[in-house]
């Protein structure tokens, strides 16, 4: 089975939704999404979007945070464009129908978040995505030329390879043609052919095994671009958030918004003792990998488990109006906010590298775009500022719009595409070998390749991946696609790149700390 449209759409979530309505009015779109439409990354942002709205916060001062969070690696052009055009895309999702939080007066009730020099963080309480999420949702179900395929898990990247034609990653003029995509209902691969093509499948925590991002996470986008030749950069540069709720057992782990931090919570040793200041002088406030890093290291040296958050200084009706999901979820396991510390441990929460990119979100492959955090910007450098992966998702699929509305009268179907070939291959009798070998990837990725790394710890990481990569290939060859087999080589090549990039990284900046090279920081000798 096939199916034709003028802008295919995988994934949905800010990048994908928005990307969705802006070039409805130009030609049929379809929405692909593995799950249900509002599952997504989105939904789970609880923060907020950054934003510079009004005085006393200016353009400049949002651009030195972002350069600064990145450590020297953040592309000085892009981290311009996307803050000064920013204000405009954030007052275009609330003409949308979203609700961001306000005072008193009547202004929006701006939040300050670690690494941020001003208060300029929009949220809905502690469920921002979630908010997002549904007023583009509505917006999306509203318009007549858009549908939304629920429950497809898109497979490869169409492009000349599958028309028999050499395909090398230095390559020129490699195209896009569609997907091919699993249906899940009816379990039969279908080919979507598409003049346009945009990846926005987000994230891939769940290649760690904590992490706060959701089941979905599994970095199919990334993947495969890859597969298909496409560039992609940065791959090293995960980002840790410092304070997932230590909750053993649950997965994903629980996220305690940063905005709590900002609102005046203090991470404490289990003794009840303040440590950030050994570390940077913003405290609790410092930026996520610093802080991550310094929560690493106290556990290290004290044997310990997780630390806290002490947030009983925090007026409880305050708590409560700003944070009603983390103090909800908090009594459910028997946690008082306003007489118990919160213990906290750093999960994986964000891949700052991904599909390179240039400013209208264009590939390395022609006529498939990449924004959102599958897509890899420049904005981050070797660390993302908190809150700015939203944003980053409005600029770049705005900019990925209008470019594509540029082109895409002049594009064509392939109509010579061939159908996707199962022939051979037979049910899976052991479905047990794939969650036993994505759980040994987790647990590499997890005991290896974490926040800090060794070269031997990464040497280590490879030669297991090689292994699990050669028995999950095998399984692809010879039994019938599933999503879980899919998500697992999925999750095999995007190890594998996050190795890869760690290895070639000589130094010790943002998210990448190796205790192999020279540590300049007295803090981080600690």
């Amino acid at each position: 089975m096939r199916k034709e449209v003028d802008f295919l759409v995988i994934g949905s979530g800010i990048a994908g939704l928005t990307f969705a309505l802006k070039v409805a009015d130009h030609g049929k779109v379809i929405i692909i999404t593995k799950a249900n439409a509002e599952e997504s990354n989105t939904k789970y942002a609880q923060g907020g979007i950054a934003g510079v709205m009004h005085g006393p916060d200016t353009f400049e001062k949002h651009v030195q945070d972002t350069l600064e969070c990145g450590a020297g690696l953040c592309d000085e052009k892009i981290v311009r464009m996307v803050v000064t055009e920013g204000a405009d895309r954030i007052r275009e999702i609330i003409e949308w129908g979203t609700r961001f939080d306000k005072n008193e007066k009547g202004d929006f009730d701006l939040a300050k978040e670690g690494g941020h020099s001003e208060h300029r963080v929009l949220h809905y309480k502690d469920a921002t995505g979630n908010e997002i999420e549904r007023a583009l949702l509505a917006q999306i179900q509203s318009h007549p030329n858009i549908s939304v395929y629920t429950h497809y898990f898109a497979v490869d990247i169409i492009t000349q390879h599958h028309l028999g034609e050499e395909v090398k990653r230095t390559s020129e003029g490699t195209e896009c043609y569609g997907v091919y995509a699993l249906n899940l209902r009816t379990n039969q691969i279908e080919t979507i052919l598409s003049k346009v093509t945009l990846v926005a499948t987000g994230g891939a925590g769940q290649v760690y095994r904590a992490t706060t991002n959701p089941v979905i996470a599994t970095g199919d986008g990334i993947a495969m671009v890859y597969r298909a030749k496409g560039q992609v950069k940065d791959m090293e540069f995960i980002q840790f958030h410092p304070t997932s709720l230590y909750n053993p057992g649950e997965h994903p782990s629980f996220l305690i918004t940063e905005a709590v931090r900002g609102f005046g919570g203090v991470l404490k040793t289990q003794d009840g003792e303040e440590f950030m200041e050994k570390y940077d002088e913003r405290k609790s406030l410092a930026p996520r990998d610093i802080a991550a890093r310094a929560i690493d290291n106290e556990m290290k040296v004290r044997g310990e488990e997780f630390v806290f958050l002490d947030c009983r200084q925090i007026p409880m009706d305050k708590f409560v109006e700003h944070f009603p999901n983390v103090n909800q979820k908090c009594k459910s396991i028997g946690i008082d906010v306003t007489k118990d510390m919160i213990p906290v441990v750093p999960a994986a929460h964000y891949i700052c590298g991904g599909i390179v990119v240039d400013e209208f979100g264009r590939s390395s492959i022609g006529n498939l775009y990449a924004a959102g955090e599958c897509a890899c910007t420049g904005l981050h450098g070797a660390n993302r500022l908190a809150s700015n992966s939203l944003l980053e998702a409005l600029v770049f699929s705005h900019r990925a719009s209008l470019d594509a509305l540029a082109s895409v009268a002049k594009l064509n179907y392939r109509e010579e595409v061939p159908e996707w070939d199962a022939e051979g291959t037979t049910q899976p009798n052991e479905m047990v070998l794939i969650t036993h070998n994505l759980r040994e990837l987790q647990d590499v990725m997890s005991n290896y390749v974490g926040i800090v790394r060794s070269d031997q710890r990464l040497k280590r990481a490879l030669n297991r991946l090689r292994i699990i990569y050669g028995e999950t290939e095998a399984l692809y060859e010879r039994t019938v696609l599933s999503p879980r087999l899919c998500e697992l080589r999925n999750l095999i090549t995007v190890a594998y790149l996050i190795v890869k990039f760690a290895m070639l990284r000589k130094e010790n900046v943002g998210l990448h700390y190796s205790t192999d090279f020279l540590v300049t920081s007295e803090a981080a000798k600690n």
